[in-house]
């Protein structure tokens, strides 16, 4: 490569930053070259998210300078570095629900006519014609709640484009698409650095990082680490560069042995949101002492069916049978503490954390009103504190005190704080949807090495992930949804790539030819 006799378009200087009792970036030197693709990589919490928000401007460096073009460049606010063509694609988007694509990348830079009212028309034309140039595909008329959520991705890099950013920053950008989105949105990149945009690629995911990225930086505890060639470097060099050590990618665990049903669906049916048939006549059972993972595209009624188990969602038909005992339409709480299962949520944000809580407040979120952490009315809050401290320990979450805000945590340590809850009681069915979503290899790991332990302790697991991976590693039994029925159960000894693939593409033939 020869990008050092090149002026970078973007670099960092010797950056530092630090929050009271955490120093999130030390000493960070980078350089992103004109027309590339450079992957950032790193845990959750290795500082890859902060570094960004002081190039950005949302943050200011306790040390160290910025430079932008070949000149020193000072990010007081977004708009600083807005005008130095700087665009960033936040991981939670930006976007207003109920406006409309036009009126959400006109927001904050709206174009006027002479009259003083909003000129849409041309701010639409603008949007088609980026669109077209990028192979985006937005409709600047559509509604940003009627978007699913990779072409609401598609919209914020518009946005980045309409400001005339030449700079892209992508935070996770693919933590909460599907792998036909994610291919979507690798041939959106590579036109844009064919374009001459430079983009800088925030991710976790190592397969990601090797197939689309020109160079790699790898972070760890706030400091660069080290650089990779992705045409040299493997996943599991990545892996060790980004933990610090070994990491085992492949899942370890003895052949299952099945017991008692503990869960068992018949005839499942209910709607979705908006009021249309999201299960049809779902029929599936777990037992005890097995994982039994269920995949398919996102969007076949793998979320509701979850919420219907759990007593988020009323079921129309069917029936619902934990530990023998009816559980069709009870309460999340009846389902927790009366059927003694746990709930691992697709979106912590949503339903498994509340960020203006503690860390300790979240660890006790379904069980608060329980001995130790009640007495009668009263809330124990040395027990809870206790509690908090213990978990944290066997969880290596990472936070500064049980007492921070769990809001302030990296989404690894967020996801592992719900998997401590969850996973710390004494459990006879254990739900997790997308439970590595959006965390680094390390937690991976670990989350992973927790449910099968669970599995080994007798508990029966019931995994959905639109990871076919993580399907395929730790489950016993798979289940293919589509079109909000299971259309195939496979043995996972005679599962292969290709034939769940058929079955989450609706094929029903060919898919169970053994490996």
């Amino acid at each position: 490569m020869m990008t050092e006799q090149r002026t970078p378009v973007l670099e960092t200087r010797h950056i530092t930053k630090r929050f009271p009792g955490v120093i999130a970036n030390e000493d960070v030197n980078i350089k992103l070259y004109p027309g590339e693709i450079l992957g950032m990589l790193g845990e959750n919490g290795a500082g890859k998210s902060t570094l960004m928000n002081i190039v950005y401007g949302l943050y200011q460096p306790t040390e160290g300078e910025l430079w932008v073009k070949g000149q020193k460049a000072e990010m007081k606010t977004p708009n600083d570095a807005i005008a130095l063509g700087i665009g960033m694609v936040h991981q939670h988007f930006q976007l207003v629900p109920v406006m409309t694509v036009v009126e959400n990348i006109m927001l904050g830079s709206e174009t006027t006519k002479k009259s003083g009212l909003l000129d849409k028309r041309t701010v639409s034309d603008r949007i088609r014609e980026l669109s077209h140039r990028y192979n985006l595909d937005v409709d600047p008329d559509a509604l940003i709640e009627d978007l699913p959520v990779g072409m609401r991705q598609r919209v914020e890099i518009v946005k980045t484009l309409y400001r005339n950013a030449d700079i892209v920053i992508l935070d996770e950008p693919t933590a909460v698409l599907t792998p036909q989105e994610i291919e979507g949105l690798f041939e959106v990149m590579e036109i844009l650095k064919e374009q001459g945009k430079s983009i800088i690629f925030i991710t976790h995911k190592l397969k990601e990082v090797l197939h689309i990225s020109d160079r790699i930086v790898v972070l760890r505890q706030g400091k660069v680490v080290g650089e990779a060639d992705p045409a040299t470097a493997t996943q599991g060099s990545l892996a060790s560069m980004m933990v610090g050590r070994e990491v085992i990618l492949t899942v370890d665990k003895e052949p299952a042995q099945p017991k008692d049903v503990v869960l068992e669906i018949k005839d499942l049916s209910a709607k979705n949101d908006l009021g249309d048939q999201a299960l049809d006549g779902v029929s599936l059972d777990v037992r005890a002492g097995e994982i039994v993972g269920v995949a398919g595209v996102q969007g076949n009624g793998q979320t509701e069916l979850v919420e219907v188990v759990t007593g988020l969602r009323r079921a129309d038909t069917g029936r619902i049978t934990i530990n023998g005992t009816d559980m069709t339409n009870a309460s999340p709480r009846s389902v927790t503490q009366e059927a003694n299962s746990c709930h691992v949520p697709e979106d912590r944000h949503a339903y498994g954390m509340v960020a203006a809580y503690s860390v300790a407040d979240n660890m006790v979120l379904n069980t608060y009103n329980l001995p130790p952490f009640a007495k009668g009315i009263t809330i124990q809050d040395d027990a809870i504190l206790e509690h908090a401290k213990a978990l944290i320990k066997e969880y290596d979450v990472r936070t500064p005190s049980p007492l921070t805000l769990a809001g302030s945590l990296s989404g690894g340590n967020q996801q592992k704080m719900v998997v401590a809850r969850e996973f710390s009681r004494d459990l006879r069915l254990l739900i997790a949807a997308q439970p590595t979503r959006g965390i680094d290899v390390g937690s991976i790991e670990f989350i992973h090495s927790q449910i099968v332990a669970q599995r080994d302790e007798g508990v029966a697991v019931l995994l959905v992930s639109s990871e076919l991976d993580e399907i395929m590693a730790l489950s016993d039994r798979i289940a293919v949804m589509y079109e909000g029925e299971i259309i195939g159960i496979v043995p996972r000894a005679e599962a292969t790539r290709e034939g769940l693939g058929l079955l989450m593409a609706g094929v029903r033939a060919e898919a169970m030819t053994p490996a």
